[in-house]
């Protein structure tokens, strides 16, 4: 890239200097990609910008995501391709470039922020590069998100060719010498427990030959009996030879998984070791943290902070004991899974029950919400809720008290930990390394992404949102978790044209704070896609709807088209037209209001349809939360404005799933569509819902939904930033669905497959059980601690986090 821009100068010196000055004089220090390619496009509109037809020069500004302004130098934050970054500074009057590290351009856009200081300002600059130099990389844009099956293919291959070191005993709190590789996994074996009771090997196998002996002689033993033949008539031979209740509940179960041992030791295979694992008992309990918000079963969707998170972590954990009972049974072990949602309790909890300090899951036989209070510096309860973005004081405080909950309700520790957002991976973080247990990760969504440089201008948010200790958290959980799930590849790396989220923390500054030159890398191969589903029970075609023997169906059209039991505002003066549905909490990355407005200023949309709005509550006084208010506020006004009460209802959050799914159905008998607006949206669990429910969508295209949907086939992308292009092509596909009713059909079955073939909960269960034993053998057996960066993360935790945090409990 950087010769072609200097053969691009060279060749077109005069039109590029003329560009160049023309960006000099549009008075702006900073300009973002889509500010440098507009003024591009701009300027190639004039007889000189004409001369520049080069798709090279084109291709250099489309990549280049944003532009410092410097005097005479103009320096360039370039994305060749995902993940992958180069940085120019380029001097306009001489006309010559130069490429720049990392570190000199974010001291670069520090100077915007802090101006001119001279050479004894002093950066703290976190660099995490240094220590991730040995561990393997992915090479490929397309492997990012599946980093188990390259870890294992790495480490199988390399671990039977290491050979025990000869060295001293080592020091006390030292390393011990690395061992020959099968010996480590016998070591594995022998010490895989439940409590006191050896899972896998008994002390009678002691080496790898006694393993390779004692398998022979079981499977000749296990091939004498017939498949289906259980433990108790096979088991106490078994045991003489070594070998203990987990590697199968019938003969043949338990031979499979001894012949596919014996390959792994005759001869190492990634895929012959990635099924062995999946058949250990590795995982009988897990511990989930959510703490932010209301965690509750009913009454909670909608409140502050409080939406598609509790949906997604209830049914993920009613899929996860479905997946561990049927795992640990056809392992051979009668054992009952357990899970543990740890989440704060709320004394002040209103009509909620999140001020129970125990609350069993329903739909499950044996998980339960734990609740741990948060508690102030002094000891004292904190009664009511605090809002997401100031919680950061009371995290540490919940960790320690949450692990000695955790263990007295487990009676040990749990076998893996799942954090859930910024604060939930933080925590995990505090109590994985205290516990020494798997740590996996969930963002769900990151706000860095969510609102434009806040990084750069975090001083601008800092009152309201707090992000110095949010972005702060979130490098430290990010890099000390064993692995990392997302909902889709963009979370991680984005697109072509946009960046992810996790891309989004390889490098940026904070200026005056500290600056991050290699913070996440998104070819890490803890990055794994799972993505999450739709109940079924719940969510199902609206052509179905007399499997919910409820009365259901009539209530919620008397909500949309009648008298609704709750406060609304608005009726339909034609309740013929179709429906579009838009559901979520008021906020303003949700963009309700957008939407709002959208469909009253476009005559084209509100001749064709009504729009049908779930969200918030209807009255500033009963919200907490300012955004909230301030969204709630901007949505009275606009109906007033445009004069919509005739057109459109809005109805208040709905809390009941069951419903929430009669809603779709309910709009899909209209033969209309659902909305999500978002500015962006992390994962998509309502576009998900809508299409399980036969219901066509239309999705921001900024974020998962431009994933999970597929434009044109199984619905359609909408950009929430050009409005006036996403309701004409709302408006024209309405009416097609009313000129042609079979392409309603089309995209509502399309819709229906799709969610079906990728976006399923025991598809979700199944995958995650496999990667939480793969990485816990990797982490056992290999390097997979990273013990040197996790020591360099706890002296960031201790020097910056705490500090943070404790300013923020101070101005509480």
């Amino acid at each position: 890239m950087i010769e072609d821009l200097s053969d691009l100068l060279v060749r077109h010196r005069e039109p590029i200097y003329y560009f160049l000055q023309r960006v000099r004089a549009l008075g702006e220090r900073f300009l973002s990609g889509v500010d440098l390619h507009h003024a591009y496009s701009d300027f190639r509109e004039t007889a000189v910008g004409a001369q520049l037809d080069d798709p090279n020069l084109d291709r250099l500004i489309a990549c280049t995501q944003e532009a410092v302004v410097r005097d005479s130098m103009l320096y360039l934050s370039v994305r060749e391709r995902v993940a992958q970054w180069r940085y120019l500074q380029v001097n306009s009057e001489e006309m010559r470039c130069a490429e720049i590290s990392v570190s000199e351009y974010l001291d670069v856009k520090e100077r915007l922020v802090t101006g001119e200081r001279g050479e004894d300002r002093f950066v703290l600059e976190i660099d995490l590069e240094p220590f991730e130099r040995k561990f393997p990389r992915l090479s490929r844009p397309r492997s990012i998100g599946r980093g188990v099956e390259h870890l294992n293919r790495y480490l199988s291959g390399r671990l039977f060719e290491e050979r025990r070191t000869k060295t001293s005993r080592p020091a006390p709190g030292m390393r011990p010498p690395e061992r020959e590789g099968l010996a480590r996994l016998v070591d594995f074996l022998r010490v895989h427990s439940l409590g006191d009771q050896p899972l896998m090997l008994n002390g009678t196998i002691e080496s790898t030959e006694d393993l390779r002996t004692a398998l022979r002689n079981a499977v000749d033993l296990l091939g004498k009996e017939t498949g289906d033949a259980e433990r108790a008539r096979w088991g106490k031979e078994l045991r003489r030879l070594g070998f203990e209740p987990g590697w199968g509940r019938t003969a043949e179960r338990a031979r499979e998984t001894m012949e596919l041992l014996l390959d792994i030791l005759e001869a190492p295979d990634p895929r012959h070791l990635q099924d062995f694992l999946a058949r250990v008992p590795m995982i009988t309990s897990i511990a989930i943290v959510s703490p932010h918000g209301y965690f509750g079963q009913a009454n909670v969707l909608g409140k502050p902070d409080t939406g598609g998170q509790v949906v997604y972590i209830l049914d993920q954990v009613r899929a996860l004991e479905d997946a561990m009972r049927a795992s640990l049974y056809e392992q051979g072990l009668d054992v009952e899974p357990e899970i543990v949602v740890l989440s704060r309790l709320i004394p002040d909890a209103g009509d909620t029950t999140c001020d129970l300090r125990m609350e069993r899951i329903l739909g499950t036989e044996n998980a339960r919400i734990l609740r741990v209070p948060f508690r102030t510096q002094e000891g004292d309860v904190v009664r009511p809720w605090v809002s997401r973005f100031r919680i950061w004081p009371y995290l540490e405080r919940f960790a320690v008290d949450a692990e000695r909950e955790l263990l007295a309700e487990l009676g040990g520790r749990p076998d893996m930990i799942i954090g859930n957002y910024s604060d939930g991976n933080l925590v995990a973080t505090v109590l994985s390394h205290r516990l020494d247990v798997t740590q996996c990760n969930i963002a769900h969504a990151l706000e860095k992404t969510k609102y434009e440089n806040s990084d750069l201008f975090w001083t601008e948010h800092e009152d309201e949102h707090h992000f110095a200790c949010q972005f702060t958290a979130d490098v430290i959980s990010m890099n000390t978790a064993d692995f990392i799930i997302t909902s889709t590849y963009q979370e991680i790396a984005g697109t072509n044209e946009s960046v992810g989220q996790y891309e989004s923390y390889q490098s940026f500054t904070m200026p005056g704070l500290y600056r991050v030159v290699s913070g996440i890398d998104c070819f890490d191969p803890k990055f794994n896609i799972v993505s999450p589903g739709a109940n079924p029970e719940v969510f199902y075609p609206y052509w179905e709807g007399n499997r919910d023997e409820s009365p259901l169906t009539e209530v919620i059209r008397t909500e949309i088209f009648g008298s609704p039991t709750g406060p609304s505002r608005g009726t339909f003066e034609d309740p013929d037209r179709p429906l579009l549905f838009a559901m979520s909490r008021l906020d303003e990355v949700k963009n309700m209001t957008g939407l709002l407005e959208a469909f009253g200023r476009s005559e084209a949309l509100r001749e064709r349809a009504n729009l049908l709005l779930v969200g918030g509550t209807l009255d500033e006084e009963r919200s907490s939360d300012a955004g909230e208010r301030r969204q709630i506020a901007r949505m009275h006004a606009l109906m007033d404005e445009l004069g919509l009460d005739g057109c459109v209802r809005w109805l208040e959050m709905e809390t009941d799933k069951n419903r929430v799914g009669e809603f779709y159905r309910v709009v899909a008998d209209t033969r209309g569509a659902f909305v999500q607006p978002a500015m962006f949206e992390g994962f998509g669990l309502t576009v998900v819902e809508a299409m399980s429910s036969g219901l066509p969508v239309f999705a921001t295209c900024f974020g998962g939904p431009s994933e999970i949907v597929e434009d044109g086939e199984s619905g359609y992308h909408l950009d929430p930033t050009l409005w006036e292009q996403s309701t004409a092509r709302m408006a024209e596909v309405l009416a097609t669905f009313a000129d042609d009713p079979d392409e309603w059909d089309r995209i509502s079955v399309n819709g229906i497959e799709r969610v079906r073939e990728r976006y399923n909960w025991p598809l979700y269960a199944s995958r995650l059980l496999e990667l939480s034993r793969i990485y816990g053998f990797w982490k056992y057996i290999s390097s997979l601690e990273r013990d040197e960066p996790r020591r360099y993360l706890e002296m960031f935790y201790g020097l910056m986090y705490r500090p943070l945090a404790k300013r923020i409990e101070q101005e509480a």
